[in-house]
């Protein structure tokens, strides 16, 4: 009887404590606050709450309250990042960073507001040596409010 060999394969959720170990990024930088569930190599959903304590919203607008679609972008590239460390099996030893070297094809289709959660996924594309290039999409609840494609380069320190 031949005896089927199963690939072990992580998937699982990050508070904020495990997220700041994959990150570099610290207040009022970081911008993921959760992730919900990783399967390295595959793909990553995160979240960020959007409050009104952000310190971009007294500028960007004093009437109405907007997130800036740059960080919405920041915030992709950021769970993105956790993605790529967890398809590496990369242990967050500072050895590496996850540079954010390309954006094509940005759309966006609503606002970001405060009380607001918008939801990061992220889908690997492919990855050839140390480029990675993902498919990703910030939502809030089911409208899609950004997409771009996103590609990385893992360099060390």
């Amino acid at each position: 009887m031949a005896q089927e060999q199963t690939e072990q394969v992580e998937v699982g959720a990050m508070d904020i404590h495990q997220v700041m170990q994959h990150l570099p990024h610290r207040y009022p930088f970081l911008l993921v606050d959760r992730v919900i569930e990783c399967v390295p190599g595959k793909t990553l959903t995160a979240l960020k709450n959007v409050t009104i304590n952000e310190p971009f919203f007294p500028g960007h607008f004093p009437v109405k309250p907007v997130m800036p679609g740059v960080l919405i972008l920041e915030a992709l590239a950021q769970a993105i990042a956790i993605l790529t460390a967890k398809s590496m099996n990369d242990a967050p030893d500072g050895e590496r960073l996850y540079y954010l070297v390309g954006i094509d094809h940005a759309r966006f289709k609503q606002p970001v507001v405060p009380g607001d959660q918008l939801i990061l996924k992220a889908d690997l594309i492919r990855h050839k040596r140390s480029i990675w290039k993902f498919d990703a999409k910030a939502l809030v609840g089911d409208n899609v409010v950004a997409s771009a494609e996103i590609t990385c380069s893992v360099q060390p320190v």
